[in-house]
Parts: C-alpha cells; structure tokens; sequence
C-alpha cells in the first residue's frame, strides 16, 4: 500500500504571534513552527498501516523553504520519502488541493490529512481533495480498519459516532484520539537530517480566497470575583442586566 501524508507548517501554539506591517498575514519573525498536531495522526496511522499492509509512505508539505524541518519531523517519525512543493506565493486552500490532486493522483492508494490546520482552520482539504481526484473522501475519523480494498471508518458526529464503509483509493482525513503519535528517537532525529527531501514546483495558480485583513483579539477587561450569598447573587444579576446586557 502506497499512502501519501499532506502535512502543514503551522506556528506552535505556545508562540505569541504579531500581525505583519500587510495587515494580512503573521510575522514570521520570532516565531517558532511545528508540524500541525493534527498531521501527526495522520503520519502516525499511515506508519501503522505500512507496518500491517506493507508499502511505502510519502510526506508531503505545501510551503516555502521553512517547509523542510517539517518534513523533517516526518522522517524522523519514519515515513519513507518527503516532498517540498515550493510555494513562494501563499496558495489558498483550493490551490493546495490542486497541486496535491496532480501528485496525488500518481500511484498513491491512500491519502491521509489531519482533520484540520490549526492556523487557518479551513476544514476544506480533505473534500476539495477528494472532489478533485474523483476518490471518496471521508473525514473526522477516529477509527480505521483497511483489508484489501475495503475500507471502514468510523467518524465522529455531533453527539455520537458514524460507522462507514469506502474502497480504495480514497482520501481519508483523521481525527485526535485514533492513535497515539510516537515521538522521534534521538538517533531518527539525526539520520532526518541528512535524508534527501525532493524539490517540485508548485502551480501558479490564482487565488480565489485572499485575506483582507488580519486582526488580534481585543485584550481581555478584568473580571469580577463574586461569592455565593445572597447579596452576591443579587449583584450578578444586576451586573447581567446593566453591564452585560444579556438579559
């Protein structure tokens, strides 16, 4: 079984991000990235399924330059082969997929994705890879079952769980708490360094979602800690009423 891995470069999410002079994007400056967590299930499920199908496994990542320490967390969790499709130009989600479907399309059973990116939180690759490469797709999945071309899945709902069935080949988004993913070894770690992460070119495509403006959060006013007599409770609902407003 050939499966591929798209992966992300997102900031970690112990670092304080700042908005460029653009107004439309984050300084990179000072600015720490890491594979998106939720990408690291899915590396994890494809070792785990070249370990019981044999294969190989292929990561890929849509990014500058900086795109090269994430695949390289990739090879030091052990997939097999790494990809850098240069992209100096921002391609927005549907760009993504598109230069994805053109390697997806090769001679790759499975495609495997996190179930979002923590940065933009699109939620959109999984089906705009799946409508381009003609594949089912299935998302949110938190348990996965493969013998021979039959797929099942099960997915998680709003208030419950989803039991499915596909075939191969398919592209598959995967969900936190399907697996557990290992962490790389010393020893990986080094040997990732020096493994070859092949160069493509990534298609110069429009874009159909541009960011037109970025902003922080307001900062957060200080609270009001209150006990639980009686004149407490009169004062809450005085503060919900006359400040707040919601009632």
């Amino acid at each position: 079984m050939n499966i591929l891995v798209g992966i992300s470069r997102v900031p970690d999410t112990a670092t304080k991000v700042a908005i460029d002079e653009s107004g439309t994007a984050i300084s990179a400056k000072g600015v720490k990235y890491i594979v998106n967590p939720y990408d690291e299930y899915a590396i994890e499920e494809a070792l785990q399924l070249k370990q019981k199908h044999g294969g190989t496994v292929t990561a890929v990542t849509v990014a500058d330059d900086g795109g090269k320490e994430t695949l390289r967390s990739a090879l030091a969790m052990g997939v097999d082969k790494a990809i850098l499709v240069k992209d100096e130009q921002g391609l927005d989600s549907f760009g993504i997929a598109a230069t994805l479907s053109e390697l997806a399309g090769q001679d790759y059973d499975l495609v495997l994705l996190g179930r979002q990116s923590i940065d933009f939180d699109s939620f959109q690759m999984a089906g705009l890879l799946g409508e381009l490469l003609g594949r089912p797709s299935l998302t949110v999945v938190s348990k996965l079952e493969i013998d021979g071309q039959t797929v099942k899945a099960e997915r998680d709902i709003e208030g419950g769980k989803e039991s499915v069935t596909s075939s191969l080949p398919c592209v598959i988004s995967v969900q936190k708490g399907i697996n557990d993913p290992r962490y790389p070894k010393l020893p990986d770690i080094i040997k990732a360094k020096k493994k070859p992460i092949e160069e493509r070119a990534a298609q110069n495509l429009p874009a159909r979602v541009t960011v037109t403006r970025m902003e922080m959060p307001p900062a957060k006013s200080g609270g009001v800690v209150l006990g639980d007599t009686a004149d407490d409770i009169k004062e809450l609902v005085r503060l919900l009423r006359e400040d707040a407003k919601v009632i």
